[in-house]
């Protein structure tokens, strides 16, 4: 037995096994055969390479097809280096000579002595080419081996050999070759040339770098007296040594322990700020501790480790230590192969967590690397296999299968067919992988929930700030960065890892959420969450450069002062107001001496606070600068006022700011100071939380939205659609969706959807305060509703989801209100609640929605839109009425129009292809406005009329110049972009028709009561138009008639029948469905004759709608067998008998009022004829300067100018005139 208490220090050494030091006295090892370190040294093109600090040299092309070889060369021996694919376009990698000359068509592989691997193409390349190997993809790992002894090129996959790729290369005196690259623009990827140890090592081939060969075999031997610490405790009772369970090993105070560990740490803290060693030893060593399985608690001998490594190393070599592992988990974690139970990534993310316990070690990495660094969330996505054997789906779930209810496109088909017994099993079998799939994805899902858990933990305040204030500071510049800088890939983060950060987040914040309710059940619970309206005016959550609802922010604060002072108590400093002036907005910085001096004036509303430095930073918008360096005092009512000291309010930077600005403590309310009088007192959670809230909702703005489209789009494309053909084709796709579409994650967004309209909600209670609310809340509301109901479908239905019909009522009553509320100004949010409410009305459940709102809502809703459509985006507005409509109309049945319907739409679930579903209800309001309404009346149908003048002319200019062109002989191209203006055009026309129709049907009294100021007017203009289209479509051999028979790509809606059926319908409506307040005759009498007066109205057009061609174009050309002429009878199956009957009843009267017409017609002298048109009889004197004129033009032209036609005297009145008659 040996006498511990007194055996001196180095006796301990020997008892343990560790000689005396210095311990180590090996000699690197070097390699005979290489020249030089190893850099680059660029050929051809332009390309770019940097290190990043993760022991990797990065490539990336920024020319059409660039090369680049570095400056090692080997001669002798067998070399190897690795490549990691970030990109799978056209790359060829591999060896090359000095004498190489590269351009841009020939790289690496094109010239002699040069030898590439091509994983895009899978060939192989030496001047000439053959197929060799497989597909690379992003992610792969490629090794590039050379064996000089033995004259051989070869290359490796994912550390599967690909064979021999070439044989008998050139060798001898002054050959030496280099490893090289040629890729296209954008290309990259990344050379591990032997800093890091290598992924895929082989035996008796050696990286082109050294290894650290004497550190390496140090760092291990030092490791080794460790652990040899670890196993042996001392027995002071007994005064022996132990072996002990390491899992209970505990630091101790005994001084020699202390004194031992001390003298091993001296040596190891240096060799573990270098990556090599951190990847190779420590990292390795701790995750041997993990793999005897377990939860990560029953490890505290990790905790225990990190604590010595604290006590023993100094700050820097912790910090770089620190730094180092986890940049080694990230790469393990990101770049492991998938297997099918994710063992390797469950394995790195359990190590993960185990160091982000240690508080320390979690605050320094919070507060230096996981957002500084690495500027992505790389933890918390779940990346798809690269290739399907590999990962082994192809076991896992057997077979593939599609709902037969749906179609390809992803819509409901029309007959639900039976499913067969094969159906049957293969549904059985694909349901039952899919969900072993899924359950071994939720358990890499919760281990990255407990990561955040983790950094958001607000508990663990000892040795400074807690954990989520400083996470909270990260994340909020981490927005900052990827809202800024959309166009910089090294800065953003991958939309795809975004995906997934937001759904932990989201399952983080409400596990959090719901436990703060379970403390203190006055709260709210996270099914109700939402974020207050004060949040957005208090300058305490910085929204950087984002546009508010109202516009710029030092704007909203000069405009709306008085409101914030009356409604928030928030007074705002007026010398900085004056100083912040619209032209100030485009500086990025103010002289020092401006911002240094403060008026005296500002000391009277409680003392202005001195600008800080922070502010002349350039990230920073001058619109939200503004909001910092104004002096806010907050005053609440419900408390008594103190001094002014006690009202002042300081809005901090986002490095500035402490737990108490955040939460709020002795009176101070935090982020929510300037409650408004409409928010209920009532604590809704932990203020942090609603920050964390608020940063979910701009992530979704950010990029989650676009992702979750592009995955919905390969989920359907790539995954199932095929998968009839090709059973095995669709797994690959699938992990995607079931890691980003399940529908656990469709209830995140429905949450978040929730979430944003409870905000829009109580924002609107505010009154005017709601314009400073940041635009992307409505964005997230209407985007999050159109992801629900496309992107998840057809597995999940939003139907199937709790308050599934309040929530659309709620959303409905949103885009109601708000596409036509003043408070926003922004036009393209405008545009975007108008194009949302459009696509609103065009689904059964969603306009039942909106007949759901209140009926005061609804009415508004419909008066907006009836407003006139000068000054206003007036296409989209329209659209929603014809939607209304459509329907209801002569021949608007159709889904589709009848001359494309043997052709395939690009999107069947496109709005504008839905069946007709129109809204009585809201018909029935629109008639009541337009009818009690005597101003609405004219200014709507005046703007309609207008609009349609414009948009038919517009038309007919186009074709003929579209017609033009096709006549010329020299071979011409339409512009594109001129065939879709002009068939915007067409299908602005008849949408404005069908809305005339909607309107003569549903208040007919506009046009035929002539008691009403404008009647008669809107009735002659009316029927201008009318015959204006009619005779440009029904003329015989006509342009119309030449363009439609082009049939060129982009004029496919440019038909007859579109048009023709929407005149014939308000032609119909005005002649023979007019019932009029019992009064049939005179109404048919007025619009009989006005249609009649008009002088374009032509016979022969009414005529053409039922085949009839005009008898003299008969006569002088003899009919073509193949010429058909247009007929409303042969569209049987879209216009009923009944219609067709109407018009033939119309045709008949017309044909005979025309004879009476003519045959009573007088002959009217040109000095009776009006000098404007020479179309009517003069009818109308001016007052004072007594000019004649017909009562239309004279009504015309007062519409928009009051000055004579004539003399420009200002009109003063209009009085009939009647010519006296002869003697």
């Amino acid at each position: 037995m040996y006498a511990i208490q007194v055996a001196p220090d180095c006796l301990l050494l020997k008892i343990l096994g560790i000689d005396m030091l210095p311990l180590i006295a090996t000699v690197s090892l070097t390699y005979d055969g290489k020249v030089s370190p190893v850099t680059w040294a660029a050929c051809s093109g332009k390309c770019q390479w940097w290190g990043l600090g993760w022991g990797n040299l990065w490539v990336i092309g920024h020319s059409n097809f660039g090369s680049i070889r570095a400056t090692t060369c080997v001669y002798k021996g067998k070399w190897i280096y690795e490549v990691l694919i970030s990109s799978q376009g056209l790359m060829q990698i591999g060896w090359c000579t000095l004498n190489c000359r590269f351009n841009q068509e020939e790289g690496v592989g094109d010239t002699p002595d040069s030898y590439a691997y091509d994983g895009n193409r899978v060939r192989k390349w030496n001047v000439t080419t053959t197929n060799y190997g497989k597909s690379w993809a992003a992610g792969d790992i490629v090794s590039c081996l050379i064996d000089l002894d033995e004259g051989t090129i070869a290359f490796c996959l994912n550390g599967v050999s690909l064979g021999t790729a070439f044989d008998n290369i050139t060798r001898g005196a002054g050959m030496a070759y280099f490893p090289a690259i040629s890729l296209s623009f954008k290309e990259s990827v990344a050379f591990n040339f032997g800093s890091r140890p290598l992924r895929y090592p082989f035996t008796g081939y050696h990286p082109l770098q050294d290894p650290p060969s004497m550190d390496l075999v140090e760092a291990h031997k030092l490791l080794g007296y460790l652990k040899n610490v670890i196993h042996i405790g001392i027995d002071v009772l007994e005064g022996k040594l132990v072996e002990k369970d390491t899992s209970t090993w505990q630091l101790q105070g005994e001084p020699t322990v202390l004194i031992t560990l001390a003298h091993i740490f001296n040596h190891f803290a240096p060799l573990m700020c270098k990556v090599y060693l951190v990847e190779d030893v420590l990292m390795n060593f701790l995750l041997s501790i993990l793999e005897r399985g377990g939860a990560v608690e029953a490890h505290p001998l990790i905790q225990q480790l990190l604590d010595l490594m604290w006590l023993l190393m100094e700050d820097y070599e912790m910090h770089e230590c620190l730094k180092q592992l986890l940049m080694s988990l990230l790469r393990a974690y990101r770049f492991s192969p998938i297997i099918p139970d994710l063992g390797l990534q469950i394995h790195y993310l359990r190590l993960t967590i185990a160091v982000l316990k240690h508080e320390k070690s979690r605050k320094y990495l919070l507060n230096n690397v996981l957002f500084d660094v690495l500027r992505s969330v790389v933890f918390f996505y779940i990346k798809s296999p690269l290739r399907v054997e590999e990962a082994g789906l192809q076991e896992l779930i057997p077979t593939t299968w599609w709902p037969n209810r749906f179609t390809k496109e992803g819509k409901e088909s029309k007959e639900v067919k039976e499913e067969s017994a094969e159906e049957r099993l293969r549904r059985r079998a694909y349901d039952r992988g899919c969900q072993r799939l899924k359950k071994r994805i939720e358990v890499v899902e919760e281990l990255q929930v407990q990561i955040l858990k983790l950094l958001l933990n607000n508990k663990d305040r000892g040795g400074g700030e807690a954990s989520r204030y400083i996470f909270l500071n990260k994340f909020r510049k981490f927005l900052q960065e990827n809202a800024s800088n959309r166009g910089n890939l090294t800065v953003l983060c991958p939309p795809e890892y975004m995906v997934c950060f937001l759904h932990r987040l989201i399952s983080t914040l409400r596990c959090y959420w719901d436990g703060h309710k379970a403390k203190a059940p006055a709260t709210l619970s996270s099914e109700e969450a939402y974020v207050p309206p004060q949040l957005f005016y208090n300058g305490k959550v910085d929204y950087f450069d984002l546009q508010r609802l109202g516009g710029l922010l030092s704007h909203l604060k000069k405009t709306l002062k008085d409101d914030l002072a009356l409604k928030a108590n928030i007074l705002i400093d007026p010398a900085e107001l004056q100083a912040v002036t619209m032209d100030d907005l485009d500086e990025d910085e103010e002289s020092a001496t401006s911002t240094a001096q403060r008026p005296v004036a500002a000391l009277a509303i409680g003392g202005a606070l001195a600008r800080p430095s922070w502010l002349s930073s350039p990230t920073l918008g001058r619109a939200n600068r503004f909001l910092s360096t104004a002096a806010v005092s907050l005053m609440n009512p419900r408390r008594s006022l103190g001094t002014l000291e006690k009202m002042k309010a300081r809005t901090l930077s986002v490095e500035q700011r402490t737990e108490d600005d955040i939460e709020g403590s002795h009176g101070n309310e935090g982020l929510l100071l300037g409650r408004p009088p409409e928010e209920p007192e009532q604590s809704i959670t932990e203020n942090s939380l609603l920050e964390i809230l608020d940063g979910i909702v701009m992530m979704y703005n950010l990029s989650v939205h676009q992702q979750l489209g592009k995955v919905s789009m390969i989920h359907r494309g790539e995954g199932h659609s095929p998968c009839r053909a090709a059973p095995h084709s669709g797994r690959r796709p699938l992990v995607l969706a079931v890691s980003q579409l399940p529908c656990e994650k469709m209830q995140d967004i429905y949450w978040l959807l929730r979430v944003c309209i409870r905000t829009i909600e109580h924002g609107d209670r505010t009154g005017s305060l709601f314009a400073f609310m940041p635009e992307f809340y409505l964005s997230v509301a209407m985007n999050s509703y159109s992801a629900l109901k496309n992107y998840f479908s057809p597995v999940h239905s939003m139907e199937e989801l709790p308050g599934y019909e309040e929530t659309l009522t709620r959303l409905a009553a949103i885009l109601a209100k708000h596409f036509a509320d003043s408070r926003i100004v922004g036009t393209d949010i405008r545009d975007s609640l108008m194009q949302a409410l459009a696509s609103y009305v065009c689904y059964p459940h969603s306009l039942q929605a909106v007949e759901r709102i209140p009926e005061e809502q609804r009415i508004s809703m419909m008066r907006n839109l009836l407003a006139p459509y000068e000054q206003r985006p007036w296409a989209q507005t329209n659209w929603i009425l014809v939607r209304l409509w459509r329907g209801c109309g002569f021949g608007y049945r159709y889904t589709r129009l009848p001359h494309l319907l043997k052709t395939k739409p690009e999107d069947a679930n496109l709005p504008s292809l839905q069946k007709p579903c129109p809204s009585t209800l809201l018909q029935r309001h629109m008639a009541d406005l337009l009818s009690s309404d005597c101003d609405m009346a004219p200014s709507f149908l005046n703007s309609v009329l207008n609009q349609l003048n414009w948009a038919f002319s517009e038309f007919i200019g186009m074709i003929q110049e579209i017609q033009q062109a096709a006549e010329r002989l020299e071979r011409n191209f339409v512009d594109s972009r001129q065939l879709k203006v002009c068939a915007t055009c067409f299908d602005l026309s008849v949408s404005l028709l069908r809305v005339l129709e909607m309107t003569v049907t549903l208040a007919p009294e506009i046009f035929l009561d002539w008691s009403r100021p404008s009647s008669e007017l809107l009735l002659r203009r009316l029927a201008q138009l009318l015959n204006q289209v009619l005779n440009r479509v029904t003329a015989e051999r006509n342009l119309f008639d030449r363009v439609v028979n082009l049939r060129l790509p982009g004029l496919e809606s440019v038909d007859h029948y579109p048009i023709l059926v929407a005149v014939t319908g308000i032609l119909v409506r005005l002649l023979m469905d007019t019932d009029f307040q019992g009064w049939h005759g005179p109404a048919l009498c007025r619009a009989t004759a006005v249609l009649l007066a008009d002088p374009g109205f032509q016979l022969r057009s009414i005529q053409y709608l039922l085949g009839h061609a005009e008898p003299s174009a008969l006569a002088a050309t003899p009919p073509s067998a193949d010429k058909r002429h247009f007929s409303l009878h042969t569209y049987t199956d879209y216009i009923s008998q009944e219609e067709l009957a109407k018009v033939e009843r119309m045709l008949s009267h017309l044909s005979e009022e025309s004879k009476q017409a003519a045959a009573s017609m007088l002959p009217t002298s040109e000095e009776d004829l009006c000098p404007i048109c020479y179309a009517h009889p003069i009818s109308a004197i001016f007052r004072p300067c007594s000019h004649k004129s017909c009562k239309a033009c004279i009504n015309q032209h007062l519409m928009n100018n009051k000055d004579c036609f004539f003399c420009k005297a200002t009109i003063t009145g209009v009085d009939d005139f009647t010519k006296p008659g002869s003697s």
